[in-house]
């Protein structure tokens, strides 16, 4: 199973300069742990201390917001693509 990560801007210094990376996980958080696995430091720039999304972060499945979906819950299959948008306003995903 493949899923397709797209990086922002601002993170591809964690991803070696790569703008999209191909992943596998069974929901949001498997693949958010994978990548984290990959490109250490991820993680902690995604999620919270209590590993919920960070406010600042939205993260989209096939261009739905998973804020409106299960969150880190929500599963994904061969072929789907996450994308990391980071908010205009609000925190520094990059530090």
């Amino acid at each position: 199973m493949s899923i397709t990560v797209r990086i922002p801007a601002p993170l591809r210094r964690l991803s070696e300069g790569q703008p999209t990376v191909d992943l596998t996980g069974r929901n949001l958080s498997d693949c958010i742990d994978n990548l984290d696995s990959r490109f250490p430091g991820f993680k902690e720039r995604l999620c919270d201390e209590s590993g919920d999304l960070r406010r600042f972060v939205n993260i989209y499945v096939n261009g739905e917001d998973v804020r409106f979906l299960q969150g880190l819950a929500t599963q994904l299959k061969d072929g789907d693509e996450v994308s990391i948008v980071p908010a205009v306003a609000g925190g520094d995903i990059s530090s």
